[in-house]
């Protein structure tokens, strides 16, 4: 790798190329802008993005001060009408997809604009956040000059604000006019009802009318976008033993009891599976004891036990996260090996459940890679690579990364997202906007 044209200072470690450029230019970018490689129309975008800034920020503050928790069903589609009328005004077709009663949900803003050539785009983003009303969040609150806090204002209404501010500069050009794009807002991505192939039917076949697929998640800054993310399922262990008097723990006639198996099982899981790139595997519940209670709705489990009783019971739940429908199975394989390899006088059976799927860095994607690649290169921003799937988890894309073209993380950057606290680093999201314009005007041409 390329090193920066400077001289090297012993103790002092150097700084690759990239992550030179990509730092250095959020420095300077908003004082002194590098646009010599673009196009006048494309000047044009982002001189419309810098004098229409403030109000993106204000769309965003009304955004950010609606709750919008996936369960409060009004926040969301008060979101969604907030949203809607941006759209509207920019000619899009809208529409509000309700999902079954049963999956006690939102629904789905969905905005259509038909147009006469170019690639046919499917933007995604999500109206719902992780914060109820009865959370620890709070309306939008500029702290300084480069950074704001707010619930959902980085995951993700800044990422649907970049969607909207990017189009809202592409039909000040003359651009929007002709392009073919659908703009869909989902209602409950931080937990969709289930079953989940109900609850992203509609998402689904809409994609696969399109050639290119775009998400707005929260970007890692300018320099990289999300060519890749891992996809997410679910296990559980059911666990059963002898049960007795504990002096007779560990002998040939009493056995391990469940709660020892229950800890060669994790162990094993840790050993033989825990080094794998890409993969990870976290068990979140664990209960054991003389008798035991689980409510899976609810994510809890109660248990009694003494220490002068073998444990006859044991249950464990957790995820697992993998790059590929190979990598996933391969792993549930070796799982489904440890777990039948039970202890003395003890018994377990796992199950799976499927989550989201994989979203593997194809050769598609990776050329959507190189071409916001140019993008930031002619903005004079530097290079953009792709990001490492390790990083981030499973999103809407996930579900349609079989059918089209993808690329994700291409919303608003800051930190702390699913945490009171949540910001937006307000420097470079200008710059954000701008590389979404540029990007869906190339795209479209």
């Amino acid at each position: 790798m390329r090193k920066l044209l400077q001289p090297h200072h012993p103790g002092r470690p150097r700084i690759p190329l990239i992550r030179a450029i990509a730092a250095l230019a959020v420095l300077v970018a908003p004082a002194f802008p590098a646009r010599a490689q673009l196009s006048p129309t494309e000047k044009q975008l982002t001189d419309y993005v810098d004098a229409h800034f403030n109000a993106s920020i204000q769309l965003l503050t009304d955004a950010v001060n609606i709750n919008s928790g996936t369960l409060n069903t009004a926040g969301v589609k008060k979101v969604g009408a907030l949203f809607a009328r941006e759209l509207q005004l920019l000619g899009f077709t809208i529409e509000w997809v309700n999902e079954p009663d049963s999956l006690h949900r939102a629904g789905h803003l969905v905005a259509t604009h038909h147009g006469k050539k170019g690639k046919r785009l499917f933007l995604i983003g999500h109206l719902d956040t992780v914060f109820e009303p009865d959370m620890p969040a709070g309306p939008y609150t500029k702290l300084n000059d480069s950074t704001a806090t707010g619930q959902g204002v980085n995951d993700m209404k800044g990422g649907d604000v970049v969607i909207i501010s990017a189009l809202q500069a592409l039909a000040a050009a003359g651009l929007l006019k002709d392009m073919n794009c659908i703009v869909y807002f989902t209602g409950d991505e931080e937990s969709s009802g289930h079953p989940h192939a109900v609850a992203r039917h509609d998402f689904i076949e809409r994609a696969r009318t399109c050639d290119i697929a775009l998400a707005f998640e929260s970007a890692k800054g300018l320099d990289t976008v999300a060519a890749a993310r891992r996809g997410a399922s679910g296990w559980s262990i059911d666990i059963t033993a002898k049960t007795g008097h504990s002096a007779g723990i560990l002998s040939d006639s009493a056995g391990d009891g469940a709660i020892y198996e229950a800890a060669r099982i994790l162990n094993s899981f840790r050993e033989q599976l825990g080094h794998e790139q890409y993969l990870t595997f976290n068990p979140g519940l664990i209960v054991g004891g003389s008798d035991i209670q689980i409510d899976p709705m609810d994510a809890r489990g109660t248990a009694l036990g003494k220490t002068n009783i073998i444990s006859p019971a044991a249950h464990i739940t957790g995820d697992l996260r993998f790059l590929s429908d190979g990598q996933k199975d391969t792993a549930r394989g070796k799982m489904r090996a440890i777990v039948a390899s039970s202890l003395p006088g003890a018994h377990s059976t796992i199950r799976f459940s499927d989550g989201l799927p994989a979203m593997p860095p194809t050769p598609g994607n990776l050329r959507l890679v190189a071409i916001v690649s140019q993008v930031t290169s002619d903005m004079g921003l530097g290079p953009t690579v792709s990001g490492d799937p390790g990083a981030r988890g499973a999103g809407d894309i996930s579900d349609i990364a079989q059918y089209v073209d993808c690329l994700d993380g291409l919303g608003a950057s800051g930190t702390g997202a699913h945490k009171a606290g949540e910001t937006i680093n307000l420097r470079q999201y200008p710059w954000l906007i701008k590389r979404a314009a540029i990007l869906l005007a190339r795209l479209a041409d």
